[in-house]
């Protein structure tokens, strides 16, 4: 089932009319990240970092492109000022397709304080956040991204481990 998962994400994205993906690597997105790379109608360019793969999606936005990334929200406080002062700033339509790692289920102990920030970081930048606990919520995903178009924002889209272990 995870792979139908993953499909279904990337298939989502091309429907909403997404053609350039950057992402920073990450366990859990491991299997989109996959599928992402066996997709034709999506430019994937890996990043270093996320602030780096911001700018890469600004870049590609201006050059008419629709951009996206998916990242940790372990990251979310090292690209704060990108969002604020370039993303935002721009009204850059950022679908961000966030691992939400620190929540029940997370394995690696050291990744539970930046969970405690994420949700207050992203209600502070005044960004849209949507919030996956299970296999179910990725129904949603069509709406989120029409949403982010319209809008010209960024929008947050947290996939929790609980998320991940219903999609398998």
């Amino acid at each position: 089932m995870a792979k139908d998962i993953d499909k279904r994400i990337i298939a989502d994205f091309v429907a909403a009319g997404v053609d350039f993906v950057t992402s920073v690597p990450c366990k859990q997105l491991a299997g989109v990240i996959e599928t992402l790379d066996q997709t034709p109608a999506i430019k994937h360019v890996p990043s270093n970092k996320e602030d780096e793969g911001m700018g890469l999606c600004a870049g590609a936005f201006m050059g008419g492109a629709r951009p996206a990334i998916f990242m940790q929200n372990t990251a979310l406080g090292v690209v704060v000022n990108t969002l604020a002062t370039l993303i935002q700033f721009y009204q850059i339509p950022l679908p961000m397709l966030i691992s939400y790692r620190g929540e029940v289920g997370e394995p690696v102990a050291c990744q539970v304080e930046m969970a405690l920030h994420t949700k207050a970081i992203l209600n502070q930048l005044h960004i849209p956040t949507y919030h996956f606990h299970k296999a179910d919520d990725v129904a949603g995903l069509p709406g989120i991204l029409t949403h982010t178009q319209m809008c010209a924002k960024p929008v947050a889209i947290l996939t929790d481990a609980s998320f991940w272990k219903d999609a398998t």
